[in-house]
């Protein structure tokens, strides 16, 4: 099989999506039924690295209609019999391009973008996939509420953690980011104004009161984006501003040491499509708390490795836990990879392919 894959950022992207992307074209060409991976991005990449011998990826194409070319251009050369699409925006090229080719297509996708009801070019595009890749159970849900797609063509495929984000040395991690014995808090993802739903406007106002009641607490924020200065005001306008450190973007090498360095992990947001930062926090052993809504719940599977709690009951969970003994990070780490590693994702996408077949 050759996979045209259509995707927003891949190999060289930054984000959840772009390593979901990456995660997908591994798995891919790890599979003895595929030849070849075609993968077309919308968005330049920085660098190539852990790219497939048996994929390549094709420069970016920024803009609908050279984007458009550039897919029938590819699509004409390589003659596909899979087309991927990793975002709902594209579902409409890829359909066409699908039906062009008398090609399998595969939807990929991942949390809000489909939550409000598509547009109807969107929705008869989806209709037309052979098979729909779902983030969570959530968005699964909400595909099957828009659209006449059949059940049986849409499955919950959860996103994987990758091998690397595992315990460690914690007293060297906590060293890299300059933590002595506070207790640590962390929260990763982006300072989107867009994205407020993370949540980290919930922490903030908490810690006043914990620090009252005599817990050295420090916050790490790692993210970059423009709601950062909001955060940052929030952070003074509630006294607690030396004690909200903003890290801005953390490279992928450095995430591992970061996660150690934490004592818990939390993520109140309203709007996760699933919350890989939660698998990636808990893989290194740290417990994670989020909120029961959207895709968290399959992150934290529903309490069974993290807690998943109702937004009403966060600030009073959240400060249980941080004056809860610590737990056992080794067999938290195994329980992850168990269930979200990626030979548990490969499986997955393997079975897949299966019903394209």
């Amino acid at each position: 099989m050759h996979i045209l894959a259509l995707v927003t950022d891949a190999y060289g992207g930054r984000g959840g999506i772009a390593q979901v992307s990456r995660d997908m074209v591994a798995a891919f060409t790890n599979s003895k039924d595929v030849a070849h991976v075609d993968i077309l991005p919308r968005h330049a990449p920085d660098l190539l690295a852990g790219l497939s011998e048996k994929a390549r990826q094709h420069p970016a194409r920024v803009g609908r209609l050279a984007y458009s070319a550039a897919a029938l251009k590819a699509t004409r050369r390589v003659r596909p019999e899979l087309i991927y699409c990793n975002h709902l925006y594209m579902v409409p090229l890829a359909a066409f391009i699908a039906r062009l080719n008398q090609a399998k297509l595969l939807v990929h996708l991942h949390g809000i973008e489909i939550w409000p009801a598509p547009s109807t070019l969107q929705r008869r595009s989806l209709e037309l996939a052979d098979l729909a890749l779902c983030a969570s159970r959530h968005t699964r849900a909400r595909l099957l509420t828009h659209t006449n797609l059949p059940p049986e063509r849409a499955i919950v495929l959860s996103n994987t953690v990758a091998s690397d984000f595992a315990p460690g040395d914690r007293a060297a991690a906590r060293t890299r980011f300059g933590l002595d014995a506070q207790l640590t808090l962390l929260t990763v993802g982006r300072l989107d104004a867009r994205e407020r739903y993370k949540g980290h406007d919930r922490i903030i106002p908490l810690l006043p009161g914990l620090l009252a009641e005599g817990l050295d607490i420090i916050y790490l924020v790692a993210g970059e984006g423009d709601d950062r200065y909001r955060l940052e005001t929030l952070s003074r306008e509630h006294g607690v501003a030396e004690r909200v450190r903003f890290l801005g973007a953390v490279a992928r090498a450095d995430l591992p040491n970061l996660y150690r360095a934490a004592d818990l992990f939390a993520m109140p947001s309203t709007g996760e499509g699933f919350g890989i930062a939660f698998l990636e926090a808990m893989a290194c052993g740290v417990p994670a708390i989020g909120i029961a809504v959207g895709g968290a719940s399959d992150a934290l599977c529903d309490g069974e490795l993290g807690v998943c709690v109702s937004e009403v009951d966060f600030p009073q969970v959240f400060a249980q836990l941080l004056q809860a003994a610590a737990k056992d990070r080794a067999q938290l780490s195994s329980n992850v990879h168990a269930r979200f590693g990626f030979p548990a994702f490969q499986a997955r996408v393997v079975k897949a392919l299966a019903h394209l077949q």
